[in-house]
Order: structure tokens, then sequence, then C-alpha cells
């Protein structure tokens, strides 16, 4: 390899596909595969009928008779990502198949050690997150574009429509994922025309993730989501439910304790959060970067490329140029309105919701099991990433809104 004459330009900041992002999907994996190769058939198999497994109370038996099957065969990053589904959608249902009250204590080895193994290789932490649960979890329908789950738990079209306007948000957030590389290059460039212009895509990014998460309510049922969906998101850090973790057979004697899936693992939020300086709660930051640790690697370090990048709000204010402070703030203030949407999305899917199962929990008849709707108790107020839900949304949005330029 010859040496170079010195006039090559550095690379440019932030090339998407050196933190595996898309130029299409953002941080959406790029056309999942859906089937693994033939040996891990047996875990396709358990997988494709987890909602049927768990409503009758048969899974936990189902995974007793799987074969304990090597990892090696798995190739490339597309098979680890949905071995990774897959195996974190059987745990899921594994641990949460009697509810609340029947968790057990012990992941099997034919379970634990390929799940660990496959982690490992991706970086992700062994239970489900938002990187499998939304980002690996998706396929075309048919050629008209419609979209489906590739592995569902239970909870009918409300599970299918929670994963897919998640899934939406994501893909709404693409234009700002690239308005926010050119942002950085125009504003290392003192490129002000072409700064403005990308804070200006940044902002009608962050309000088309607004209107596809407003989606949530057409789609999801309430009284669905809060009774059968979300303890099979929950984990087992900071759930009374599970206090003492869980033993992952044949990988650790000793209890792990992981928090379960939440929208605090977008990566799409914290890199929007870092471009433009909002600064959070000392709790609430130390909350959000532990989530960091449950993305890819890549996106994570994509997120602290942006952390070291030099201030776009500085160089805002310093530039006393008002169209550029007025196109700062309107993306401020559209990340402010998302949160907000959040905000009313949890009171009506959590704080309503479990006023209503409370109201219905005395009712006679009501049967074991988180399939069958017996309404939790253990997370009523938190979030399923182990958070006190409303004084930590509520902060963020605050803070959030604390970060425009005034006048």
């Amino acid at each position: 390899m010859e040496a170079g004459d010195g006039t090559e330009e550095p690379p440019l900041p932030l090339a998407l596909p050196r933190f595996q992002v898309s130029e299409e999907f953002g941080f959406l994996l790029p056309n999942p595969l859906t089937e693994l190769p033939e040996p891990y058939g047996p875990w396709m198999d358990v997988a494709h009928e987890l909602p049927q497994l768990i409503t009758s109370h048969r899974l936990r038996s189902r995974v007793h008779q799987m074969p304990q099957l090597s990892t090696q065969h798995l190739r490339g990053r597309e098979e680890l990502h949905l071995a990774h589904l897959v195996l974190s959608f059987i745990t899921m249902g594994y641990v949460w198949q009697e509810g609340e009250q029947g968790t057990v204590q012990v992941l099997p080895r034919n379970l634990a050690v390929p799940y660990w193994e496959v982690s490992e290789a991706l970086g992700l932490p062994p239970i489900l997150s938002h990187a499998d649960f939304v980002l690996a979890n998706w396929r075309r329908k048919d050629p008209n574009g419609n979209l489906d789950t590739i592995i569902a738990l239970p909870g009918g079209e409300s599970l299918r429509g929670f994963v897919l306007v998640t899934l939406l948000v994501e893909k709404a957030a693409v234009p700002g994922i690239k308005a926010m590389v050119r942002a950085l290059r125009a504003m290392l460039q003192s490129d002000e025309e072409t700064l403005h212009r990308a804070l200006g895509e940044l902002a009608g990014a962050i309000e088309a993730m607004n209107k596809a998460l407003r989606r949530m309510h057409d789609h999801v049922d309430p009284a669905v989501f809060y009774t059968v969906i979300r303890i099979f998101l929950s984990g087992w850090k900071d759930n009374p439910a599970m206090p003492a973790g869980l033993v992952y057979e044949g990988v650790s004697e000793q209890p792990l304790a992981f928090s379960g899936g939440s929208a605090a693992q977008s990566t799409v939020l914290h890199a929007f959060d870092e471009l433009l300086g909002i600064h959070h709660s000392q709790d609430t930051t130390a909350f959000l970067h532990r989530m960091r640790n449950y993305m890819p690697p890549p996106h994570r370090a994509f997120v602290e490329e942006i952390h070291r990048a030099p201030s776009l709000k500085q160089h805002v204010l310093s530039s006393g140029d008002r169209r550029l402070r007025d196109a700062f703030n309107r993306c401020v203030s559209a990340l402010t309105d998302f949160r907000s949407c959040h905000i009313t999305i949890v009171t009506k899917y959590i704080s309503v919701a479990a006023a209503k199962a409370k109201a219905g929990r005395a009712e006679p008849g009501t049967r074991a099991g988180p399939a069958l709707g017996q309404p939790p108790t253990a997370l009523e107020a938190k979030g399923t990433g182990g958070s006190h839900i409303f004084s930590f949304l509520k902060s963020i949005r605050d803070t959030t809104r604390e970060g425009m330029i005034s006048a």
C-alpha cells in the first residue's frame, strides 16, 4: 500500500456505514433474515409457536425438550441478530409464562448458553431489548410494502401494532439522522446556509416521528398492552417480581440482573440530545447512559462520536444568526413535543390502564398467567426498563424544553 501525498481530505465525520447505520433504514436492521440455517430449526419451531405455547402454558416444557445447539454454525451479523431475536423472545416467554407469581429462578442451559454466546458476539445483553423487539423484528408481508413482525408474543394485533408503530417512528427518524451528519459537517466548514437547511430537515424528521408515534392510539388496545404485552418486556433488574435476578445455567452460578425493553434504548433520541446539547438531570442521565449498554455497540459509538463533536448550540449562539437560532429552536421544540406525546401515550397505556386493571382485579374468575389477562402489579409505576416512569419522562421533557436558545 503506497503512502499518500498528504493532500487527501480527512474522512468525513460520522460516515454512517462505519456505525452500521443505514442510509435507507437508519438504526433499523436493513432487510432482516426471517429464517435461521437448518441446524437451528428447533429454535425457529418454538419461536413461531410462541403465542400459542405461552397461552396454553406449554412453552416451558417445550424449551426443556429443545436440543443443546452450538452457535458455531451462525454466520454473519444478520444470522446472529435473528438468533438473538429468537432466543430473546423464547426467554421472555419462558420467564413470564405464568405471570409475576410464577417466575423462574433459572434459565435452562440449552437456552442460556447459546443465548449468552450470541449476545457476546453481538455485544448485546442476554435479554429482549429495543434492538431485538423493533430494530430486527420486521419483514415485508407483501410486495405492496405492508409490514409484519418476524416473531410474536401474546397480544395479537395490539402486539403487532406496538412493534410496527415503534418501527415507523424509527423509520421517520432517518432523514433526521442524515441531517445530523450534514449539520455537523456544515458546522465544521462554517457553511451556515447548509447548516440552516440541515436543521430544518432535522426538525421535520422529529415532527414526522411525532406523527408516527400518535398512530399508537389507532393500533394498540391499552387493556391488551397493560395486561398481556407489557410483562413480556419486563426485565429482572429493579423488578420486585424478580428481585434476585435470573441464573443463566451453564454461564453463571450467580443470578444476573438486566433491564427490560425500553424506548430509552432507542439510539435516535440519544443522538438528537447529544447534537442539540440537551442536558438532563444527574439521575436521568445515569439511567439513560445505562440504557446505552442495551444498544448495538456501533450505534452506541455513533452517539459517543456526536458527544465528542464541537457544540452545535455554542456554534449557533456565537454566530449571532437569527435564522440559525430559530431553526435550532424548532428542533428543540419538536423534540419537546415528541416527549410530551410520549407522556400522553404512557398515561393512557400504563397509568389509566393500571387504574382500570386495579378496578377489575377483584372480579371473580380471573385466572393466573399474563396471556389470560391477570393484571400485573410489580411495575405499576415503573417502566419496563426499571425507571420511575412519570417522573423520568417529565424530567426529560422539561430539560429538553430548557435547551431552547432564548432571544
